[in-house]
């Protein structure tokens, strides 16, 4: 039965997605939790000269925080947690104002493998980051702004059969009647009380303005945007501000880019969280062979969204493994390496759920599905470190609007701050 713990914990992360419509808004509602937790904010543009503590570091829209225990000594090691701030949406194209057939219309280009047939006939807003000639950034965000209507079945008799959807042609918003005089970008920046002029450049996105809600006959379910994968950045924060770590340094990685392959700067394939390590245990003292063995010490837990069996499609599971709803967070194994799952990986994760009395019950794929990835393989890759795949199970991933139950994503923040605590 859901408890009042697993209600809570949702009401919370209902907060923080809608506070979040963007990768930029994420980074930046983690940073004012932390802060408003007693956090100190470094400037990665400057030296730090004092890593000891309750600190995070952002770029773009990825935030790196720690804790380092007061008895930190020499066979500590980092315990990090990662996650990803960013979900499949649609990205503002440059010259995106358009008269259409009468219609005023915006271009888009698809950002990531979203289900695209989800986000038609939703109203959408608008998120992202306004950039200034001077270097000064701007988020900004609106309420609802766009719709992407489907056709209606009298004018296409095969759309219950079989729905097309060309990303160039038939995914483009329509945002007002055709008054040739209103520019989207103008639009932003008097949101934003920016001079027009003033403008350099932006990176905006559509977001589904619909609020999330608990639902089902026990009110056991959660639909929302962008659970893959803010349930885990939640999470991961909840559990980093709750926890006191023992002897091991306590890290939380939430990248940006995932959803298109994590190659950039602020991606987990790039060096954002070697950086911070790298300097966390300069820092501390840990420098040439000290780093080397630091790192042999640490391990990850790599947090991101899996599939839930699904009632009606139960052929696209393996049959021997179809995890179920409320039934405790996801440990993903593929053979292939797409997650990074390993015996020992597997144990650190098993340890700290049985510490945390949190279940936890294994995804694999079935042989005949392609599996996804995450940030873990890359994180292994980079660092060396032990990783494991883990994750609040959904169904509709990459959907415009995810569900889950509400007990797992309360669930896997126990495992963590077990997992951080020492366990």
């Amino acid at each position: 039965m859901t408890s009042d713990e697993s209600l809570a914990f949702i009401a919370d992360l209902a907060d923080f997605v809608v506070e979040s419509p963007s990768s930029y808004h994420a980074a930046a509602e983690v940073a004012r939790q932390l802060t408003e937790a007693g956090f100190t904010e470094l400037d990665e543009r400057e030296g730090f000269e004092e890593v000891s503590g309750d600190q995070f570091v952002r770029r773009d829209g990825s935030l790196i925080a720690w804790r380092v225990p007061p008895n930190t000594g020499p066979r500590s090691g980092f315990r990090i947690v990662g996650a990803h701030t960013d979900s499949p949406t649609f990205k503002l194209k440059p010259n995106p104002d358009s008269i259409r057939s009468g219609w005023q219309q915006v271009g888009m280009e698809v950002y990531g493998g979203g289900l695209l047939n989800s986000w038609l006939d939703r109203e959408l807003g608008l998120a992202g980051r306004l950039v200034t000639m001077d270097g000064g950034v701007h988020l900004v965000f609106s309420g609802p702004m766009l719709r992407i209507p489907q056709l209606a079945p009298h004018l296409d008799r095969s759309v219950n059969e079989k729905l097309q959807l060309d990303k160039q042609h038939h995914m483009w918003p329509i945002v007002g009647s055709g008054d040739p005089s209103v520019h989207m970008l103008d639009v932003l920046c008097a949101r934003a009380h920016l001079d027009r002029s003033k403008l350099a450049w932006f990176d905006i996105f559509a977001f589904t303005t619909e609020p999330p809600a608990v639902f089902g006959a026990a009110d056991d379910l959660f639909a929302c945007p962008r659970l893959d994968n803010l349930s885990s950045v939640h999470a991961g924060l909840r559990a980093l501000i709750d926890t006191s770590p023992a002897d091991d340094i306590a890290v939380l990685a939430c990248f940006d880019h995932e959803e298109i392959g994590s190659a950039s700067r602020s991606g987990a394939n790039g060096p954002v969280l070697e950086d911070a390590l790298m300097r966390i245990a300069t820092g501390l003292g840990y420098t040439g062979d000290d780093w080397h063995a630091l790192m042999a010490r640490s391990h990850c837990v790599s947090a991101d969204t899996g599939h839930l069996v699904h009632p009606n499609y139960a052929d696209k599971h393996d049959p021997g493994n179809q995890p179920q709803v409320n039934a405790g967070p996801l440990l993903k194994l593929n053979a292939n390496q797409r997650y990074a799952t390993d015996a020992i990986g597997a144990a650190v994760w098993l340890r700290a759920c049985e510490a945390a009395d949190v279940p936890t019950q294994p995804f694999v794929s079935n042989n005949a599905v392609p599996c996804g990835s995450t940030t873990g393989p890359l994180t292994a890759t980079r660092l060396g470190v032990t990783t494991v795949d883990v994750g609040v199970g959904l169904l509709s991933m990459h959907s415009a609007r995810e569900m889950c139950g509400v007990d797992d994503p309360w669930l896997i923040s126990r495992a963590m701050q077990s997992y951080w605590a020492g366990h």
